[in-house]
């Protein structure tokens, strides 16, 4: 009878749902875009960011391990096209895949046209979707709830988890925005260049005057005309702020500033120095608020 009890008992504890339960694999591809899933699924789910730290989506190749991540991944989690193009045949049948600007929830932005661009193997209009959807607070908010129901679905099992992460995570960043709204609400008049125009999400967010950009792709390279317009507003004193990012060369910055009385500054889209974790996305959202904040004075 001892033996039966025993046997029953250890059945009972192999077929157990917590047992038979594996951490959930998601991937995401940009790390900003993973900072917020990793809010998201903090002590429910495994993260992994595809694209190494300061790597741009505009001209990445997938490499063997990339396509071993993707193939392991439970959910896969991506801007779209419009953002990253090398990964449009690989999802185009996997239905893992969670395309966010194919989502009626999250209020996108769109370019105003600038024509078409070649990237060599394909080319893209910048008269459609803005894809930097995560600079964008709110947009990040409405994402972070179309995420967290993708992950109840597919792991229910965490469900309350996934709830407190995403309840927790909108009233932080509603938090933040209030901080920066007042942070940068006197420093709306300030003319600044970014060095791509990658910001229209954020500066949207909290009316901030952007005078123009260097160029709209960083594939791409800026025309002559923009250069010397740029400069002669430089000249004129009309900014007092340009913008690089640390993923592509100042050299054509410095040159155009060269000579003037404007502050050079950088703003880093994609998180490269922000730290890993729960946090991260705030942070990054708090740093990025801060570079504009400690440029425009």
């Amino acid at each position: 009878m001892r033996r039966f009890f025993a046997c029953c008992s250890f059945l009972v504890l192999l077929f157990s749902p917590s047992l038979l339960a594996k951490e959930l694999k998601v991937v995401t591809t940009v790390k900003p875009l993973g900072l917020i899933v990793q809010a998201l699924t903090d002590g429910a789910a495994h993260n992994d960011i595809l694209l190494p730290p300061g790597t741009s989506p505009h001209d990445y190749a997938l490499r063997p391990s990339d396509m071993k991540k993707l193939n392991d991944a439970d959910l896969v989690i991506w801007v779209g096209p419009e953002l990253e193009t090398f990964l449009v045949k690989v999802l185009a049948e996997k239905e893992n895949s969670l395309m966010l600007t194919a989502q009626k929830t999250i209020e996108l932005r769109h370019y105003a046209h600038e024509g078409e661009v070649s990237h060599g193997d394909h080319t893209h209009s910048h008269d459609g979707v803005d894809p930097h959807l995560w600079l964008g607070p709110t947009q990040a908010i409405q994402a972070a709830n179309v995420i967290s129901e993708q992950l109840i679905n597919i792991d229910p099992l965490n469900k309350k988890v996934y709830e407190d992460n995403l309840s927790q995570f909108v009233a932080e960043v509603e938090q933040t925005i209030e901080a920066l709204a007042q942070q940068l609400k006197p420093l709306a008049d300030r003319g600044y260049y970014v060095f791509h125009d990658a910001y229209g999400y954020f500066e949207q967010t909290f009316a901030l005057n952007k005078l123009g950009h260097f160029t709209v792709n960083p594939d791409r390279r800026p025309g002559a005309k923009t250069l010397v317009s740029i400069r002669r507003a430089l000249k004129a004193e009309a900014a007092v702020c340009v913008f690089s990012e640390p993923q592509f060369s100042p050299a054509v910055v410095k040159s155009v500033v060269r000579g003037t009385k404007v502050n050079i500054s950088t703003l880093d889209p994609m998180a490269t120095e922000i730290a890993e974790g729960k946090q991260g996305y705030v942070q990054f959202l708090a740093g990025l608020g801060q570079s504009f904040t400690n440029c425009l004075k």
